[in-house]
């Protein structure tokens, strides 16, 4: 199906003018003709009052032709299921009064932008990953929004390419391009859009880790790299944004952005996760501690030799190191002894 726009119909005006010029002289009409129908039944005033009539039962008709689109709008309109093109510019149209507005999306809301309910409107909420909600009373307007919009999709649980189970939420910015697409290759494209941006995502996010981890490939090329949700969150939100693309081509939607907003382990996991780089960042400050403390041992035995301070054999070399190692890397503040007796 492709999008058909349909220009020259900006006479709205000119028609709603039309029709109340129509109306003004129907009633003229019927009074006129009534008032001669008491004096004498010509057939000049019985068809003057017959069209009086037809044009005051009938005129609302063609105001249903009239239509008002306001900037970033579009109307998908059919007659009789045929489709005959779309209205996309803002003004004030008129067509033909028998064409019907399509949306198939004008009763659902998401949790994205220009899908806000309003107190009292009558809103039933449905669950879902998209958090929609279908409004139980009148239809929405068969309008389509060509703005940009932006879905926030609820937090999904997703085990990344290590087994671990990770909490992540992303927003995706996206709008519409072609309308007959969107409203006829699928049954709704708001909810065809939700749906594919959680399928993009579980995708996605199984080909990497949480954080680096070592002989793990998240590109595809054999060889093991750095890449991790953390770590890497511009290449994966890309990545989410081009997969997403693909899926929804055929709706006419176009992903302008997507990006990771929430990135978490999972309950069950985050206390262990926290355990286990708590570990790490002790294990990287004790090495660190360690390689000081044998460069400062090394250094006092060198100063001690060059200026011949003290002589000492290997022995008693092993105990100064023994000591200098434990005092440099101990937790607590070495409490010293004081020798005043002889050497030995």
């Amino acid at each position: 199906m492709n999008e058909k726009i349909l220009h020259g119909k900006k006479n709205g005006m000119a028609v709603l003018l039309a029709i109340f010029l129509a109306y003004i002289l129907g009633i003229a009409a019927v009074v006129l003709c009534g008032i001669s129908l008491d004096q004498a039944a010509t057939p000049l005033n019985v068809m003057g009052m017959v069209i009086g009539i037809a044009v005051l039962s009938l005129g609302w008709i063609f105001l249903l032709g009239l239509k008002v689109l306001k900037p970033q709008e579009a109307l998908v309109l059919t007659l009789f299921g045929q489709y005959i093109g779309t209205l996309k510019e803002h003004g004030f149209y008129y067509v033909n009064p028998f064409c019907v507005g399509v949306n198939p999306a004008s009763r659902t809301k998401l949790s994205q932008s220009g899908d806000v309910s309003e107190p009292g409107s009558g809103l039933l909420t449905l669950a879902s990953n998209a958090q929609s909600v279908n409004v139980s009373g009148d239809y929405g307007s068969k309008k389509l929004s060509l703005k940009i919009m932006t879905l926030n999709n609820s937090r999904q649980k997703i085990n990344d390419c290590l087994g671990n189970p990770v909490e992540i939420g992303i927003a995706v910015t996206w709008r519409i391009i072609d309308t007959a697409k969107a409203v006829f290759n699928v049954d709704n494209y708001k909810e065809f859009l939700s749906l594919q941006c959680d399928s993009a995502l579980r995708q996605v996010v199984r080909l990497y880790p949480y954080d680096v981890a070592p002989n793990v490939d998240t590109t595809g090329d054999g060889i093991a790299d750095e890449g991790s949700l953390r770590g890497s969150s511009d290449v994966v939100a890309a990545r989410i944004r081009d997969e997403i693309q693909t899926r929804v081509k055929e709706a006419g939607i176009e992903i302008v952005e997507a990006r990771i907003t929430y990135l978490a382990y999972a309950p069950e996991i985050a206390a262990v996760m926290l355990q286990r780089q708590q570990a790490s960042a002790i294990i990287d400050a004790r090495k660190m501690i360690v390689d000081g403390a044998v460069g400062m041992v090394e250094m006092a035995l060198d100063r001690l030799n060059q200026n011949d301070v003290v002589q000492l054999d290997e022995e008693r070399k092993a105990a100064m190191v023994s000591n200098l190692l434990v005092v440099l890397c101990g937790n607590r503040d070495a409490q010293p002894v004081v020798n005043s007796g002889s050497l030995y």
